[in-house]
């Protein structure tokens, strides 16, 4: 059975529904497995044509340990993706040679973040259930991952949301579908600062034991584990189809916050023959500068047209770390502590080559991303949204030189999210699909505060009902 350590090391191992209900580890780290498991090349073949529920059940299993029976994580697989609105959950579309777009926007808020935050939301409910416990779930969101999370937990009675996001930082489609939820269980504040700000604040949430413990505090976003294995399951459904194992393939991720490259980086250590993967940014480059001067450095956030990526705290780079540090949790101390003081820190030799070995990364600049988008739909009909078109850019950046290996990027949102910016690259504006229909009219409902740790903390006393 799969165990859960702490990258820094000073938090107690876990089982994975304590992980699940648990997120951030009390020392500050993040979990992940002791060891990976792996699958042999013919279970990664057989889930070529499978039922994504299932190939997601059977690609799980082996994190969960024996906190779901193998029936009882089907249903809930099932129960995850039935409301998607495409029937292959995560389908491939070709845009030119050797160049594939897998589609993560067909779940309900047309965002990637719906493929593992349905899955999680009903997990969570399950173990909740069990215990007869309540939980006070906390996030923080740069766009995709508070819509996602409202819409996958609203209405359930023993958990409340709290979702944080940046305010006047993310696009209109993005927070109306955070402050329209009418439900009593889902609280949205908006944060006068950046999504490093929210960030920031979640972690400190976690690390004060007293409030952890007091509303049962839980957490979404991809320092949250569950998160990160329900996402590897698209890297491997997409490479089977394509023809792995038999096959290498390539991936272009649009990343923010590196919990989906990192779930790229997983499947690889799993058995998946994954040649590369591409990481793709935009003008909030830290990866890219990292990857290339092996000095990670947080420079102040710019607002871009990609808002869920104007991030330059990347909190999963810690779990890449501690695997290229050999799983030292003493030097990703270190590391972390240094990023905490001067808010930066250099990566060691070997780590870095060891790095570099499997990730490339590139920039796309405000005009390249439009770019991008214009050149897609003029050569191929297709339209991306400029998350989508930064993993494009820098998946032909890969294809030039290896064009030989299929690439796939990864399009985490639908271009109708992103209204502007599509009307900019292509001179029209993409429609909502008819199920937003009220969504532009409908009342908001959210709390404006300073980014000020005291203050959320007693916004969230005041409405948990978890509190002990």
């Amino acid at each position: 059975m799969v165990r859960y350590i702490s990258t820094r090391g000073e938090a107690p191992e876990l089982a994975f529904d304590d992980v699940l209900l648990g997120g951030l580890a009390s020392d500050g780290g993040l979990y992940t497995p002791r060891s990976y498991p792996c699958l042999e090349p013919g279970a990664i073949a057989a889930l070529a044509g499978l039922p994504y529920a299932q190939a997601s059940a059977a690609i799980i299993a082996p994190f969960v340990g024996d906190a779901f029976g193998a029936d009882r994580l089907l249903a809930l697989t099932e129960a995850a993706y039935s409301s998607f609105r495409h029937k292959a959950v995560a389908p491939l579309v070709q845009i030119s040679d050797s160049l594939f777009v897998l589609e993560l926007f067909h779940g309900p808020t047309l965002a990637f973040k719906d493929v593992a935050m349905q899955l999680l939301s009903r997990m969570m409910n399950d173990v909740l259930e069990r215990r007869g416990l309540r939980a006070t779930i906390v996030g923080a969101t740069s766009g995709d991952t508070g819509a996602a999370a409202i819409e996958a937990f609203r209405g359930l009675d023993r958990v409340d949301v709290f979702l944080l996001y940046p305010h006047e930082r993310v696009s209109e489609v993005q927070r109306r579908q955070m402050t329209t939820a009418a439900d009593a269980n889902i609280h949205t504040i908006a944060l006068r600062g950046t999504f490093d700000d929210a960030q920031a604040i979640l972690k400190n949430l976690f690390r004060d034991e007293d409030f952890r413990d007091s509303v049962g505090l839980a957490g979404v976003n991809s320092i949250n584990w569950a998160r990160i294995v329900a996402q590897t399951v698209y890297y491997f459904t997409s490479a089977a189809a394509l023809g792995a194992p038999a096959r290498e393939l390539s991936f272009a991720v649009p990343t923010g916050n590196f919990g989906d490259v990192l779930a790229g980086h997983v499947a690889k250590r799993m058995g998946l023959p994954v040649r590369q993967l591409v990481i793709a940014t935009n003008a909030n480059d830290i990866l890219a500068r990292s990857l290339t001067t092996g000095r990670y450095e947080v420079r102040a956030v710019a607002p871009t047209q990609s808002p869920s990526m104007d991030i330059q705290v990347s909190s999963n780079f810690e779990r890449l770390l501690f695997d290229a540090y050999g799983r030292d949790a003493r030097s990703i101390r270190a590391l972390m502590g240094s990023l905490e003081q001067s808010r930066a820190f250099s990566i060691g030799e070997r780590p870095l080559a060891a790095i570099c070995a499997e990730f490339e990364a590139h920039s796309a600049s405000e005009d390249e991303t439009s770019a991008e988008i214009a050149r897609t739909y003029r050569d191929a009909g297709y339209v991306l949204d400029p998350h989508a078109a930064t993993g494009v850019h820098a998946a032909r950046r890969r294809l030039s030189r290896d064009p030989a290996t299929p690439m796939v990027a990864l399009a985490t949102a639908h271009p109708a999210k992103f209204p502007q910016a599509i009307e900019k690259a292509i001179g029209r504006r993409m429609p909502l699909p008819d199920h937003f229909a009220n969504l532009m009219s409908a009342p908001e409902r959210f709390t404006i505060l300073d980014s000020d740790e005291k203050l959320v903390a007693k916004f969230i006393r005041d409405r948990a009902r978890a509190v002990r």
